[in-house]
């Protein structure tokens, strides 16, 4: 039977799904199905979370590796902890080395944007301190797949192909290796296609083995710092063993009755509820979505400005978490809004940004929210030969300005795109959101939060809704589905509104929700999304 695998011209409709034992949400059905076999074997939420964080570095190697960084939110034992997995740059890597190179600005390609991975030490940290089953168990579905291989799904097909050809025409011995994982024959797989890595599945099975130590201390470490050395890299032994991921407290505030936690910088998390904290002191229409928009779009406008400006590695902030967040500084950023858009200065942020978002909550109260990421696509175009590692430029980030904040600096941490949201009210816990997608992520999780709180949407609904993007100044893009009247409305109080056909830079999310004991989850229709649960 012959058919277009992206072309779908009638609306649809997801539902929600219900259930008490156990549910992960995730943009890769087979990711999920990861999740809920480590579930069924008697896991916890932090063990499936792991099986299906370690899952999509093989079903979705176009958002996210092992060679990538990662964040988490964990609800256990009726608490909320923050895990920051997010590597700094290399001890070799400075502004000078990078200008000496003839860059002005950190490149997206090659070593120059290379920091050190953290996924791995995430997944290793998780399972120590929360897991029930052994590291081996749990990252067994991701090396079943890698091994056996998947047919690939739509959305993943479809960024695989956009992205093939930016990869393929990398210069240099470095990018040797990305050409042979990631191409069949000269080309993408394509939809549907079944698609293996042998690599991938002895690294992760070297990873289960060791619970991690193999890729900070042992063989997988030597193989990446042989790489580096042979192709004029910067990592270099003692950045990976002297690595460990940090646990943070979470940071919130409060949001008409529920309290909405983030983690704190070096990640971006701080402009959702800077943002919050201007809105919820604003007068605003809800239903009018005119008014609505309007007001968060001038509100997020500020808040990135901000976010821009001064977060970065916590050690090397002008500006610290507490004055950003402080009531009288959201009331001083308020007293800017207008019934006018506004074009604040917050430089110009890239658009792009490719990630992995995901959900889990089992019955025993235990919630996680995980975002994992390469940064940009694959991320670097380096892979370690013969293990399946793509390497992020996540270091591209970095502003090369001396006088930033986020200035490169050896052993420091960049601005992280990657956010991780949880939703508790009266301090018991309602659940974890996300929306992946670079600078679209506080912009999502606006959207969805303020959906489900202010106009009472179920997390389905808020995951379908229609959303915006600001850009820069005035600009803001429009999904195709929005009214029309509204793009109009805005236009005349001085945004410059454009659709856009495309609904992939929007942004792709996945919730659950805890509503007295019983789960309920929903997710992004933008992808092959699914809740699986028993």
């Amino acid at each position: 039977m012959k058919f277009d695998p992206l072309d779908y011209p009638h609306p649809s409709r997801r539902h929600l799904v219900y259930s008490t034992n156990g549910m992960v949400a995730t943009q890769q059905p087979l990711a999920a199905q990861a999740g809920l076999r480590i579930l069924e074997k008697g896991g916890n939420a932090i063990d499936s979370a792991v099986a299906t964080a370690a899952s999509l570095t093989v079903l979705d190697p176009t958002s996210n590796g092992i060679g990538g960084d990662a964040f988490a939110v964990v609800w256990h034992d009726d608490d909320l902890h923050g895990l920051n997995a997010s590597g700094p740059a290399p001890a070799s890597l400075s502004i000078e080395e990078v200008r000496s190179r003839g860059y002005d600005e950190i490149p997206e390609f090659g070593w120059e944007p290379v920091t050190v991975p953290g996924a791995p030490a995430a997944w290793s940290e998780l399972s120590k301190r929360f897991g029930k089953l052994p590291l081996s168990t749990v990252l067994g579905p991701a090396i079943e797949y890698a091994e056996k291989g998947f047919p690939v799904p739509p959305t993943v097909g479809k960024t695989w192909e956009k992205s093939f050809d930016r990869y393929r025409e990398m210069d240099g011995e470095e990018f040797d290796e990305w050409k042979k994982i990631f191409g069949v024959n000269g080309r993408p797989p394509g939809i549907g296609e079944v698609w293996a890595s042998p690599d991938h599945a002895r690294t992760l099975h070297a990873i289960g083995e060791t619970g991690g130590d193999s890729f900070y201390r042992g063989g997988i470490a030597e193989r990446i710092c042989e790489h580096a050395e042979e192709t004029d890299g910067f990592l270099a032994p003692e950045d990976l063993v002297e690595y460990s991921p940090t646990w943070a407290d979470p940071i919130s505030t409060g949001y008409r009755g529920y309290t909405v936690w983030e983690m704190p910088p070096n990640g971006q998390g701080i402009i959702v509820l800077m943002a919050l904290n201007i809105l919820r002191g604003l007068e605003v229409d809800y239903g009018n979505a005119v008014d609505r928009y309007h007001k968060q779009i001038e509100a997020l406008k500020l808040a990135f400005a901000d976010g821009y400006k001064y977060v970065s590695d916590p050690d090397y902030m002008s500006v610290g978490v507490e004055e950003l967040l402080s009531s009288g500084y959201a009331r001083k950023r308020r007293k800017l809004i207008r019934g006018a858009a506004s074009s604040p200065k917050p430089g110009n942020p890239p658009s792009g940004g490719d990630t992995v978002y995901l959900a889990a909550a089992d019955g025993e109260g235990n919630m996680v929210s995980f975002i994992q990421s390469n940064y940009r696509g694959f991320g670097s175009g380096i892979v370690v030969p013969e293990t399946g590692i793509a390497l992020q430029n996540r270091g591209a980030l970095f502003s090369l300005d001396p006088d930033h904040d986020n200035c490169l600096s050896p052993g420091k941490k960049p601005y992280h795109t990657i956010i991780p949201g949880f939703l508790t009210k009266d301090r018991r816990p309602v659940g974890p959101f996300g929306v992946m997608g670079g600078f679209m992520q506080p912009q999502g999780h606006i959207q969805v939060v303020t959906d489900m709180i202010d106009l009472g949407l179920n997390p389905q609904s808020a995951l379908d809704a229609p959303r915006w993007r600001w850009i820069r100044g005035k600009q803001v893009k429009l999904e195709s589905s929005t009214p029309d009247h509204i793009a109009r409305a805005l236009a005349r109080k001085g945004h410059n509104p454009e659709y856009a056909l495309d609904s992939t830079p929007f942004g792709k999310g996945q919730i659950i929700v805890n509503d007295d004991g019983v789960l309920v989850g929903g997710t992004e229709p933008r992808c092959d999304g699914q809740v699986a649960a028993y």
